[in-house]
């Protein structure tokens, strides 16, 4: 199914250290999920990765939601629609794990 990834990653397919996490990797783990990251999932990941570098956790649903709605000048039911159409198998399961976030332990959809 392609390369294999070049980053430790735990039993569920999440990235160990997501400082290890590229732009060809989140392909490769889009690819897995039977994604193909067209240009709409870019914002997405991008403001992920930035906000996890800004405050070292991962951002909660809500903000990805509140990013959407205004980078995309949308309102927020449209938005987390948005969100879940691009990652129909959840926030956590598909967006996270694409994004490089380690897997939480427990999690609030907000």
């Amino acid at each position: 199914m392609g390369r294999e990834i070049p980053a430790e990653r735990d039993l569920e397919g999440y990235l160990v250290d997501p400082e290890a996490w590229d732009d060809e990797i989140a392909r490769q783990l889009a690819a897995e999920e039977r994604l193909e990251l067209t240009e709409g999932y870019w914002p997405i990941l991008h403001f992920m990765r930035d906000y996890w570098r800004e405050h070292q956790v991962m951002p909660d649903v809500r903000h990805v939601v509140g990013f959407l709605s205004s980078h995309r000048g949308m309102d927020k039911k449209v938005a987390k629609d948005q969100l879940f159409e691009l990652f129909p198998y959840g926030y956590v399961q598909q967006a996270c794990k694409i994004a490089g976030m380690i897997k939480p332990r427990a999690w609030s959809t907000g």
